[in-house]
């Protein structure tokens, strides 16, 4: 007790923690046993001056050990918790462990322990793939630049690596950029490399992969989705910020960085032709190279486990195309890409998904393809399916001359001389057009013979429009007599007759 006094006296004097230890021939770790237990308890050095040497060692907890009760498990996830709150600290945990009689340890025994449990909280189960079962997918974090030499532009490339789970066999590639359309090529020309599909592809949570990341229930990109689908593969992406999820092909990407693009730091590349060029060369030596894990190389190891088990590529090539969401406006119609496409008229105001290929737009709703059109690019531009359309609006598109001569053709010759006088009188022959529609109404409320008799009576007076068969059918003047057109005296010519001329 006599050292402590003094590690606390020389303590209050501002020495050091190296000094006292050095001085009082005590360990460092000593000095700092002492004070902390003097501080815990509020004790300084004229304090502990004043008791006894048994008081001060029951004070402190040192000398003869009390049958305190102790715990041989301490529930190290309890002080994990706590160790979250801002300024927690293991010291402060321990000695209030201490005093409360949780436990009767040593500060550096208590911390040996959490680092202990903390160490078999972090542990990686060992995975086992089967030949041809799953391919790892991602993009290196270093890039490459490639210059166009007649402009000067210089352009990152992205690399774009794949492994194969079961024998790390590795492809690689360089693309313009992460977008869905060079995604989903270089996924197509990893499938050729490789010669087959696997069963199932494990991506990164990048956008154009995932559109909603979550580690339970993440959202595919319907893109992807649809490639997956004809391919015949699952995708089943890893888990945000879990790299060990896809370690495969984070050991593929250090091996592509390392062996490939590091070596070709200080080379300069005109195109991403030669780039890939290169890449391919070098990727063919990392292939060939003997694993000493394994006794054989990664091409070796594909064609003896995975090549055998790997589905065959599809006959057909899987066509890109891209996913919009629209909805159908009043006139029924959709906007893609500012021209108008038409849809089901039954579907205005609802939300349907567009699905944009190079040569073809297709409509679904509820799952099912409702339409389909020609890509067009002309702006403003609308293209319209007549069974879209409501059946009035498809009877009033389908107005013509030739429509209406047909129609009064089945009535008689007197409607159609009359149809051809109705023409006549309009300068535009859409004028006419409502005209007709209401003749037609007559023909559909009186009957085509009485309608032919009174474009026989309304023909034989010169009189034509639909007001005055209307007249003529209200009156039955069409189921009267005949009556024979007086013949009027020639008009003589004079100077005050001006003639129709006049007023033209």
């Amino acid at each position: 007790m006599d050292k402590f006094r003094e590690i606390l006296r020389l303590h209050e004097l501002g020495h050091s923690q190296c000094a006292i230890a050095q001085s009082c021939a005590v360990a460092r770790s000593t000095v700092q046993d002492y004070i902390r237990r003097a501080n815990a308890k509020g004790l300084s050095y004229s304090a502990l001056s004043q008791l006894s040497d048994s008081e001060a060692k029951a004070l402190l907890g040192k000398g003869v050990r009390q049958n305190v009760p102790v715990v041989k498990t301490i529930d190290y996830a309890t002080v994990d918790v706590e160790l979250r709150n801002k300024g927690v600290t293991l010291a402060l945990l321990w000695q209030e462990g201490i005093d409360k009689g949780t436990w009767n340890l040593s500060y550096a025994t208590f911390c040996r322990g959490y680092q202990c449990w903390r160490s078999r909280q972090n542990l990686s189960m060992r995975q086992i793939y089967k030949g041809g079962e799953k391919l790892f997918v991602d993009y290196s974090g270093l890039t490459m630049d490639v210059t166009n030499t007649s402009t000067g532009q210089v352009d990152i490339a992205q690399i774009f690596v794949a492994c194969l789970g079961a024998s790390n066999y590795i492809f690689a590639e360089a693309t313009p950029s992460q977008e869905l359309c060079h995604w989903i090529a270089s996924h197509q020309r990893a499938m050729e490399f490789l010669g087959g599909v696997p069963r199932c592809i494990v991506p990164d949570n990048l956008k154009s992969a995932i559109h909603d990341p979550c580690r339970y229930e993440p959202g595919i990109n319907r893109t992807y989705q649809d490639f997956a689908a004809h391919y015949g593969v699952a995708i089943l992406p890893a888990r945000p910020y879990k790299p060990r999820d896809k370690a495969k092909v984070e050991k593929a990407v250090q091996e592509v960085e390392r062996q490939i693009l590091a070596p070709l730091r200080h080379e300069q590349f005109t195109s991403f032709s030669c780039l890939n060029d290169t890449i391919s060369e070098r990727l063919h030596k990392l292939n060939s190279r003997v694993m000493s894990s394994y006794g054989l190389s990664r091409y070796e190891l594909f064609l003896q486990v995975d090549k055998p088990n790997l589905q065959p590529l599809p006959t057909q090539p899987f066509v890109l195309a891209r996913w919009k969401q629209a909805k159908v406006s009043p006139d029924y119609h959709i906007e893609v890409e500012r021209h108008y496409y038409s849809v089901p008229y039954w579907l205005v105001g609802r939300t349907v998904q567009t699905k944009i290929s190079e040569h073809l737009i297709e409509i679904f709703f509820d799952a099912k393809r409702i339409a389909v059109h020609t890509r067009c690019s002309n702006p403003y531009h609308h293209s319209t399916l007549g069974e879209h359309m409501p059946p009035e609006h498809w009877a009033y598109k389908q107005q013509s001359r030739e429509r209406f001569v047909a129609w009064a053709q089945q009535v008689g010759p007197q409607t159609i001389k009359q149809v051809e006088a109705i023409f006549a009188l309009k300068s535009y022959e859409e004028q006419a057009f409502r005209t007709l529609r209401g003749l037609q109404s007559l023909g559909q409320k009186y009957g085509f013979e009485r309608l032919e008799a009174a474009c026989r009576r309304a023909n034989n007076y010169e009189m034509v429009g639909l007001r005055r068969l209307r007249a003529i059918l209200a009156h039955r003047l069409d189921q009267a007599e005949a009556e024979e057109p007086t013949n009027l005296a020639p008009l003589v010519s004079h100077d005050n007759v001006r003639g129709a001329q006049y007023y033209s």
